[in-house]
């Protein structure tokens, strides 16, 4: 469109918490903390004070690990981008069995990251986080949009050299139908609009209508299939 320390003595850092860190493991006690903090709250909604709290530890012991609640959050959001490449990446499934049904597949693991993963989804895309400020966070994100590009490099690949748009151009597209159709229709909340339909259907129709206005999806000028 891209998860340790312990300390001797103390209130606070010493004591087993429901996250586990008993076992240690304050980075991920405080992620799994933000990460539950962020699904009820929103990105905007959840202090480091709060995540170190709930993963039962010292207002200090965070800062051992991140320097404040924003690169919390951006750990969050890289960790959330691994996860949405690896989903987009399995849903393509390399073009098979072929691009147009990998691509229909794509756009529905969009939607369904976006559902099953809100606070995730919420870290990437709400946070308002710089991207240029945060390199490896950059750098996840590209890998997420490359699987999308990907694909609409095959996509455009069939269409004939003196009518072919601009694969990112298509990527765009795309990426802006399965995003807006997933923050109005998928996202939980009161502001989420109903549908007749689901949003993976309206997703579906309005790419077929998209690649069918580019001659890839039927019509007389819908190149032949091999």
């Amino acid at each position: 469109m891209s998860w340790s320390g312990t300390s001797g003595g103390g209130s606070g850092d010493g004591g087993s918490s429901r996250r586990g860190y008993h076992h240690g493991n304050l980075r991920e006690a405080l992620l799994a903390a933000a990460i539950e903090l962020i699904a009820g709250k929103g990105p905007a909604g959840f202090t480091i004070a709060e995540a170190a709290r709930l993963a039962g530890v010292s207002p200090a012991a965070p800062y051992r690990h991140f320097r404040d609640a924003e690169a919390l959050l951006a750990e969050v959001a890289l960790r959330g981008y691994e996860l949405f490449a690896e989903r987009l990446a399995k849903a393509w499934n390399a073009g098979h069995p072929d691009p147009a049904r990998a691509f229909e597949a794509l756009g529905r693991a969009y939607l369904a990251f976006a559902r099953d993963e809100p606070a995730y989804y919420a870290a990437m895309f709400d946070a308002q986080l710089a991207l240029e400020t945060h390199p490896d966070l950059q750098a996840a994100a590209d890998r997420a949009f490359a699987v999308l590009r990907e694909a609409a490099d095959r996509i455009a690949a069939s269409m004939p050299a003196h009518r072919r748009p601009p694969a990112l151009m298509i990527a765009l597209h795309v990426w802006a139908l399965s995003h807006g159709i997933a923050s109005l229709f998928v996202r939980g909340g009161p502001s989420r609009r109903k549908l007749p339909m689901s949003p993976e259907d309206l997703l579906e129709a309005g790419v077929l209508l998209y690649l069918q206005s580019l001659g890839l999806a039927g019509g007389e000028d819908a190149p032949a299939k091999a």
